[in-house]
């Protein structure tokens, strides 16, 4: 069983690192390279331009503190009618209301991002400068490979013998260094983000923390005997 979540764990870190990490940079790249459509020629569905249009609230469904579910849906064009997705209530789904009129901005198709005076909200679809959290996502898959590779390979084959037997058993530590291995992931990928380091550092530093947790998760069951035999 361990050795297959491994398997599967460097097909999702190999799919990280060669296409996804550089499909999310090409496309923000490409996304602010876009230069604005120019007036006067027909519309069309999907354009490499990036299009101001003006739309009409039909519904909005946002909530204070309410997670997922933050939608506005906007008609009034020929081709992005719909409902446009947010990863969050502000600042501008909350003041919005069925009949207002918004400014819509769209790229390739979709709304990138909607404005109602001085208020402006992206949208879920709007490429983002955040490839540390993919970065963090691929290195989160080659840890859980080395992983329950390691678990997985010394409870099957017994290597080690009785010596090595207590700290290969998946509880408690192979779960302890999982929860470690998704916070340090999850929590560094974002401070990345929020600090705006290189994409290509946050791997190395989400390496650094999930050592130094392996060292406490470990350290702490082995004083444990030194103590109790004062």
């Amino acid at each position: 069983m361990l050795i297959s979540v491994s398997l599967a764990a460097v097909l999702g870190c190999r799919a990280a690192f060669t296409t996804w990490l550089g499909q999310e940079i090409g496309r923000y790249r490409e996304y602010t390279a876009a230069p604005s459509c120019p007036g006067g020629l027909p519309e069309h569905a999907v354009e490499d331009c990036v299009r101001t249009v003006e739309f009409k609230v039909a519904d909005v469904h946002a909530r204070a503190g309410k997670k997922g579910g933050h939608t506005a849906t906007v008609t009034g064009s020929p081709f992005w009618d719909g409902t446009v997705d947010f990863g969050d209530w502000d600042p501008l789904l909350t003041s919005l209301h069925k009949g207002d009129r918004v400014t819509g901005t769209v790229w390739r198709g979709s709304v990138m991002t909607l404005a109602e005076g001085d208020a402006r909200q992206s949208s879920s679809d709007e490429p983002r400068d955040e490839p540390q959290m993919v970065a963090a996502a691929g290195t989160f898959g080659a840890l859980i490979a080395v992983l329950t590779f390691v678990f997985g390979t010394v409870l099957l084959t017994g290597l080690g013998g009785r010596r090595l037997e207590p700290y290969v058993r998946w509880q408690p530590y192979g779960m302890r260094l999982l929860t470690t291995t998704i916070a340090a992931c999850f929590v560094v990928g974002l401070i990345c983000v929020w600090t705006g380091v290189p994409w290509w550092l946050t791997p190395q530093l989400i390496g650094l923390v999930v050592a130094g947790g392996a060292v406490l998760v470990y350290g702490r069951d082995r004083r444990k005997p030194a103590a109790a035999g004062r």
